[in-house]
């Protein structure tokens, strides 16, 4: 029956006269999970001075809406192909605007954390859905190649925009702002989604397994937490406790997908090597970076003393690269191959960290914004051609669940990278030493030193922050210096896990 039908759809696609307007609205939800991802690093200050979260609480509102979106990735994949990914795409975003609001108005660190920890939910059900829709509204291989350009390109460019977003409404309003914007966002995508945007779902996809749901939830949320808690305090007995449970539950996860008849993930996915090693590029790429993207706007604002909105805008060749190199990696890939354009992105970035490791307290801007212009254009290359590789390697019924495990790896990867790397700049950072009677919040954040050298001495205040600045940048320049290995060891396991891989 499905392939009866498969060349009047194909036709369909192909010929369908709006299909890049319905890009647009997908290219918009992507744009606005990435922008929520990284606008918060440039808000912390603010959200520090006005919450007075301790250390450990701001890197839970900072991680948590990676780590819920990392859990739940697979399930929301696999239940948009159940039910329609139109559906779920469009109910999702009209959650994601209200429950910005929540954010917008936390007066808690609590109620901040629970907050991200729901948007984190909604944001779940946007990812899988626009990769999975891409793969059904184009069925020509170069025009979806093009098409997840488009997508990609926009995924990294947006978290370069973030920071350039935020900096402009912090300004100008109060940090909430960076929250009530995606309100008038999600209004536009959902009334220009419902006229342009085809339904697809799998025609025969089984029941939606609640088991496997579970499984998924816990494995993935406790084992990013144990990393984040051994990284912040050693081998304890609560991290053990808590990758022991993580890891039993996505062994049962994996068993129950290799014996159920409708799986909620097909676990042979991963025994093509090429789908494989373009999820772990995924994953590692995104450990080296995020870290470094979570701290480098403390570093030019509370460093640099620059204010948000040049902030942010110092940022932007990250942006200009992502987007240039993402609307020309599947043209490079097929006059190069895929493993070159997949590993020299990904060297790139690992040589561009290892620069910043030279970094100080006064560091001009051409080293550092020639460094992001790297990251950008690497990443940009990178990520758009695993997306290609990923979508291509699986059926068009089973699109979301493939771009949930793209997607999961992404997130992962976002988690991982600011618990370790994050707390490798906290650890560091911790054990500055400061002038007697120096508050204790003030070794907590960087954002606690500024707030407490407010009310010392001029005298104690400066020497208190010059020796916090150094702390803190020495910690970020470890930091990049793990977070470049981490990508030079990816760039070589991806030449040849994408051996012989094509377009």
């Amino acid at each position: 029956m499905t392939s009866t039908l498969q060349p009047a759809t194909t036709t369909e696609a192909v010929k369908r006269p709006d299909r890049w307007l319905a890009l647009s609205v997908l290219v918009l939800a992507v744009l606005l999970v990435a922008v929520d991802a990284t606008v918060l690093g440039l808000a912390t200050p603010y959200i520090s001075e006005d919450l007075h979260p301790t250390g450990t609480q701001l890197l839970w509102i900072g991680d948590v809406y990676s780590f819920v979106i990392a859990g739940l990735l697979v399930s929301m994949g696999s239940l948009g192909d159940r039910i329609g990914r139109k559906r779920i795409l469009l109910g999702g975003a009209t959650a994601f605007g209200l429950i910005s609001v929540l954010n917008a108005y936390a007066t808690t660190p609590e109620l901040m954390i629970a907050a991200r920890a729901l948007l984190g939910v909604a944001g779940a059900t946007l990812m899988p859905a626009t990769l999975a829709l891409i793969r059904n509204l184009f069925h020509d291989p170069r025009e979806r190649s093009l098409a997840v350009g488009i997508w990609g390109a926009t995924a990294s460019a947006g978290t370069a925009v973030g920071p350039i977003v935020g900096g402009f409404l912090l300004e100008h309003f109060w940090w909430g702002s960076v929250f009530l914007i995606n309100l008038p966002v999600m209004v536009v995508l959902v009334l220009v989604g419902l006229k342009t945007l085809p339904e697809s779902r799998n025609p025969d996809p089984g029941p939606w397994d609640l088991i496997s749901v579970a499984l998924s939830l816990i494995g993935m949320i406790a084992v990013v937490y144990a990393v984040k808690e051994a990284a912040s305090h050693g081998l304890t007995r609560e991290p053990l406790t808590a990758a022991a449970l993580g890891l039993a539950a996505l062994y049962g996860f994996v068993r129950r997908q290799l014996t159920l008849p409708e799986p909620l993930l097909d676990m042979r996915l991963f025994g093509r090597r090429g789908f494989s090693g373009a999820v772990l590029a995924d994953m590692l790429t995104v450990l080296g970076m995020s870290g470094l993207v979570f701290f480098l706007s403390q570093y030019l604002q509370l460093v640099q003393d620059r204010r948000p909105l040049e902030a942010g805008l110092a940022e932007l060749p990250a942006a200009v690269g992502a987007v240039t190199a993402g609307l020309l990696a599947g043209r490079a890939a097929r006059r190069l191959s895929v493993r070159t354009v997949v590993s020299g992105g990904l060297a790139a970035i690992g040589l561009a960290l290892a620069a910043l490791t030279l970094i100080d307290t006064t560091t001009g801007y051409p080293v550092l914004g020639a460094a992001l212009l790297v990251v950008g254009a690497g990443a940009g290359f990178s990520f758009t051609v695993t997306a290609d590789v990923i979508l291509s390697s699986v059926p068009k019924d089973e699109a979301g669940a493939a771009s949930a495990v793209s997607e999961t790896a992404y997130e992962l990867g976002a988690a991982l990278g600011i618990a370790v790397l994050g707390s490798i700049v906290t650890g560091v950072y911790r054990g500055f030493p400061s002038p007697t009677g120096t508050p204790e919040g003030a070794h907590e954040s960087l954002g606690g030193a500024v707030e407490a050298a407010s009310r010392m001495p001029a005298a104690d205040a400066e020497a208190m922050l010059t020796s916090a600045r150094e702390a803190f940048v020495d910690g970020l320049s470890l930091a990049s210096g793990v977070g470049a290995a981490v990508l030079l060891a990816t760039a070589l396991a991806a030449w040849f896990l994408l051996k012989e891989q094509r377009l």
